[in-house]
């Protein structure tokens, strides 16, 4: 090749490489199955409808949110409502930094035990757990206190869970332990397959309701009026200045994407507006990840190809 077209190539490479550069979108992917595996979804969509780069961060979920007000992120893939609604209402409603997908999951947030837990122990609701006899029945380790598992350190619940615990008064016979969820998971398996007793903070959907007679603890029925939430980031007294001794309020989850979308990449901003998972979905993909150990990237790769109609409807 001559000198002349090697510089004219060049300056061509030079002048196309800026407009032939993908944009980059990146996505935060919190510690539960269900919101890595549509993480993933996201980002393979991205990629191959819209020709953009999708990166990856997995994140606790409230650092997900603060990075998208700082234009550090561009999505959250599953934000639970009432979890977050503080959060969601600074930065969406007040701020205008925030989205959410119209189209969310109805949910569900309780206290669970297996169904021989209730036949073994006698407890029926949450304020059982406030009985030393009870929550007796609940001690592994020999302390003298019972262990409930009440989420993973990193999510929005777990906090809310804290100071339900204290506003029902278990916090002084249960030791309330935070760890990973698949770790509380297979200490669920492990309790239902010996006929162990164990109570554990549970949400639907999820596959858990699939592989064990699990039952919902009786509590009273949500009122706002008995709900004081204030958040650890905000106060040092946090625990002490909330209360919250009623059931969870009706839940729900959205895809959540930065308002800044809407103009650099309405495409990408319509398509994420248009995501609309059923709860049918969150459980195979809690499933097939928790029970069958497959990868939440060939998770991912297989719900694209089984809805590829569905998601045709939504790119459009």
């Amino acid at each position: 090749m001559s000198a002349r077209l090697v510089a004219i190539g060049g300056l061509l490479s030079a002048l196309a490489g800026p407009a032939m550069a993908a944009e980059t979108v990146v996505i935060g992917m919190p510690a539960w199955p269900s919101a890595q595996v549509t993480a993933h979804i996201i980002a393979d969509t991205l990629e191959e409808k819209f020709g953009v780069d999708a990166e990856l961060r997995e994140r606790g979920t409230m650092t997900i949110l603060a990075d998208i007000g700082q234009g550090a992120i561009e999505v959250h893939p599953e934000v639970w409502l009432p979890n977050l609604s503080g959060m969601v209402d600074k930065l969406g409603t007040k701020e205008g930094l925030l989205r959410l997908s119209p189209h969310g999951v109805a949910a569900s947030q309780n206290i669970c035990a297996t169904k021989d837990t209730l036949d073994q122990t006698g407890i029926k609701a949450v304020s059982d757990l406030t009985r030393p006899e009870i929550a007796s029945q609940f001690d592994s380790d020999g302390d003298g206190k019972g262990e409930i598992w009440i989420g993973a350190p990193t999510w929005s619940s777990t906090e809310i869970e804290k100071v339900r615990a204290k506003s029902y008064g278990y916090d002084k016979t249960m030791n309330l332990l935070e760890m990973p969820e698949d770790v509380a998971m297979a200490a669920v398996d492990a309790a239902a397959s010996l006929s162990k007793p164990i109570v554990f903070y549970c949400y639907a959907p999820h596959h858990v309701f699939q592989l064990h007679d699990i039952v919902r603890l009786e509590e009273p029925a949500y009122d706002p009026a008995r709900w004081t939430l204030v958040k650890r980031a905000d106060d040092p007294n946090w625990l002490a200045k909330s209360q919250a001794d009623t059931a969870w309020d009706l839940s729900h989850f959205h895809v959540a994407y930065a308002s800044k979308l809407d103009g650099e990449m309405p495409k990408v901003a319509h398509f994420l507006s248009a995501i609309a998972f059923q709860p049918a979905d969150i459980t195979a993909m809690s499933y097939a990840v928790e029970v069958e150990g497959k990868p939440v990237e060939e998770v991912a790769r297989t719900w694209i190809t089984e809805n590829a109609n569905r998601i045709g409807e939504w790119v459009q």
